[in-house]
């Protein structure tokens, strides 16, 4: 079992920044990819970016290229997203998830197997 906490959200004008963490606990951080979901006001969840079990590749969904940024912190156990320039269409609730999967790319959310509870970001014009 891996338990996954997502702290970092919150309200922010359009064109600000946040970064969210996620703090893992449970089985070795190391062996778990990670990925970002987000779910916004009346949406599905969507993909938005993934690391590997060492940070050695990133994947981003193209709404996030450019303005998102994934890292890990092995040491720590501990998942980041820095997110700039942000939008209104960014708001929603942000997922942290583990998939045993260690390498390449996975962007549905079946394949990942543990879940954070989310936090709130909410993006004004």
């Amino acid at each position: 079992q891996v338990q996954l906490v997502e702290s970092g959200g919150g309200l922010v004008q359009a064109g600000g920044s946040l970064r969210l963490s996620c703090a893992a606990s449970g089985r070795p951080f190391g062996n778990y990819a990670m990925g970002w979901f987000r779910q916004g006001p009346g949406k599905e969840r969507e993909f938005v970016s993934r690391i590997t079990w060492n940070g050695g590749t990133t994947y981003y969904a193209d709404s996030a290229k450019g303005r998102f940024t994934i890292s890990r912190d092995n040491g720590k156990n501990t998942l980041y997203l820095q997110m700039n320039s942000l939008k209104p269409e960014d708001t929603a609730v942000y997922y942290c998830a583990a998939d045993r999967k260690m390498t390449g790319t996975a962007d549905a959310s079946y394949e990942y197997e543990y879940w954070g509870q989310g936090t709130q970001v909410t993006v004004s014009s």
